[in-house]
């Protein structure tokens, strides 16, 4: 029996002005990336830890920074079952795309780029019935994500016909179809196609992810061990930064009192001890409201830095 994958439809992934050929050495980590509006985010955390890349005109295979790393550019909802197949050893992909293609691939860190809910939305008139009512007419349910949907019909006992979509499915209702099942960040698109959300299906992030056979490889092995501490540890850095304050004797326990941090500030004595110099890592949305008030409590000379990497 064969196995038929099917790619979703779109523009075709080139391979013209290829950088380099397929790696021989079964040591070497090969990485698939997101093309589309993720790959920024995704790049530059990736080169936030070490790992650049440098594309020459079109071509979808950029040189890497580091040997024993290739990698190829491709559009996520390809990623999953690529990796799964072992053509490719890790590669980054929304949960949603995974669910969908249902990739038996090992998660490794969900990074928490472009958070969406996969949601049931309906046009006005209709999403007032109840459950039972819909499931007395015949549907037309139309979406991108084909094995989503088709499990929703299932599980919701619905009598339904299911469209394909290929982008903008929002457009379809209410001439072409009675529901649509699609990703949302905020519901703004939805709302403005006077469609209101009747069910949430999954909420979903881009997640990186590897083949089962890649974690036997202890070179491999060894190399997403390290690339997902070294992530995480740059995901920690950008919801905190790093103070830096004065304070003399009289004010010092007071003020380490009110100091938030992850375990314990680090303190260490002025001069001849005419007080005490303080490091303390705080959340960065706490700032704006701590600085008053440990000026208040007799802080001075406070520096704020930005964090680069926070491992714990």
């Amino acid at each position: 029996m064969t196995n038929i994958i099917e790619a979703p439809k779109g523009k075709n992934e080139s391979a013209a002005g290829s950088e380099a050929g397929p790696a021989e050495d079964l040591d070497v980590l090969k990485m698939v990336l997101p093309s589309g509006r993720i790959q920024e985010k995704v790049v530059s955390l990736l080169e936030r830890v070490g790992l650049s890349f440098t594309k020459s005109g079109r071509s979808y295979r950029p040189r890497t920074s580091q040997t024993g790393v290739v990698a190829k550019f491709l559009k996520a909802q390809n990623i999953p079952d690529l990796v799964a197949l072992g053509r490719h050893d890790c590669g980054f992909s929304g949960l949603d795309w995974i669910v969908e293609r249902e990739a038996d691939v090992v998660e490794l860190l969900d990074l928490g780029y472009d958070p969406v809910s996969i949601v049931a939305a309906m046009p006005e008139y209709l999403a007032t019935e109840s459950l039972p009512e819909r499931r007395e007419r015949r549907l037309v349910i139309a979406s991108e994500y084909r094995n989503l949907t088709l499990n929703y019909i299932k599980s919701q006992n619905l009598n339904a016909d299911y469209v394909q979509t290929f982008g903008a499915t929002e457009a379809l209702p209410p001439e072409d179809a009675d529901m649509i099942i699609d990703n949302t960040a905020t519901g703004e698109t939805i709302r403005q196609n006077r469609l209101v959300i009747v069910d949430t299906l999954l909420k979903s992030s881009t997640r990186f992810l590897c083949n089962r056979k890649a974690l036997e490889n202890d070179a491999k092995r060894k190399k997403l061990e390290e690339l997902v501490m070294l992530m995480k540890s740059a995901l920690r850095a950008n919801d905190k930064v790093l103070l830096e304050m004065n304070v003399n004797c009289e004010n010092f326990e007071k003020l380490v009192s009110i100091l938030p941090c992850m375990k314990a500030p680090t303190i260490s004595e002025l001069y001849k001890g005419s007080g005490y110099a303080i490091k303390v890592a705080v959340p960065s949305c706490d700032v704006s409201q701590l600085i008053p008030q440990l000026v208040a409590f007799g802080a001075t000379d406070i520096l704020e830095y930005k964090l680069e990497k926070i491992v714990v």
